[in-house]
């Protein structure tokens, strides 16, 4: 099938509340633009260059998300332009992504990542790390930061039910967040779900999904789609 028909058929089965970011790291702008003409406006990027390159050379109504881990100092590459930035998993980048912001008269909107699956990994805040920077003062004065939900990924694991138990957590936790009182900390997204599991995702509350081979092709399902796809 070719990538609007992969495109539509996804699209035609997510719940009208549900999000698609088209995962396109490593794809060739041809292909982007042929999602782009079937529809599609959100894309996600991992590396921060590549999606620059992109920016620089499509149609200005898309929204970049980026999707990778980040490096403080290319935070300043994608401020002028990236519309939602995922993997945030630390006070240290949210104060850099303020810094930017600020210098390009922006508020931008962020996810934090939570960290729920059992496989060993660097990435991602764990219960008291949320607790903690959500209560710190440093956290309230970064006016030109927006957390506006939370992002996670499940073990890579056959085990459906390992699987749902992770993703209920991360709905726990969004829900418990949710109903704090911070002024720049207003949660509406919950982005959780790539194309191997994006169906279980919706069921357990997600409503925002990250859809990359799924669309583009040129992966197994199996395989992990390295960052965030």
């Amino acid at each position: 099938m070719s990538i609007k028909e992969n495109l539509l058929k996804i699209k035609s089965s997510l719940p009208e509340n549900v999000t698609l970011v088209a995962v396109s790291k490593t794809k060739p702008v041809a292909d982007l633009m042929e999602a782009y003409n079937a529809g599609q406006r959100i894309f996600g990027e991992n590396k921060i260059q590549e999606m620059t390159e992109k920016w620089e050379q499509m149609p200005k109504d898309i929204q970049w998300q980026m999707i990778g881990h980040i490096q403080t100092n290319k935070v300043k590459f994608m401020t002028p332009y990236v519309s939602l930035i995922h993997g945030v998993d630390s006070l240290k980048l949210l104060e850099e992504i303020n810094k930017q912001a600020l210098k390009n008269n922006r508020i931008i909107d962020c996810l934090l990542q939570i960290h729920i699956a059992e496989e060993e990994t660097k990435f991602g805040l764990n219960e008291e790390e949320l607790k903690d920077l959500l209560a710190s003062e440093t956290f309230k004065n970064l006016n030109n930061i927006k957390i506006i939900g939370l992002m996670g990924m499940a073990t890579f694991t056959e085990n459906q039910d390992q699987i749902r138990k992770e993703f209920e957590h991360l709905k726990s936790i969004f829900d418990t967040i949710k109903s704090l009182s911070i002024v720049n900390c207003q949660l509406s997204i919950l982005s959780m779900g790539m194309s191997g599991d994006y169906p279980l995702a919706i069921l357990c509350g997600s409503t925002m999904v990250r859809i990359g081979s799924s669309i583009f092709g040129g992966r197994s399902p199996l395989t992990p789609e390295g960052g965030n796809s």
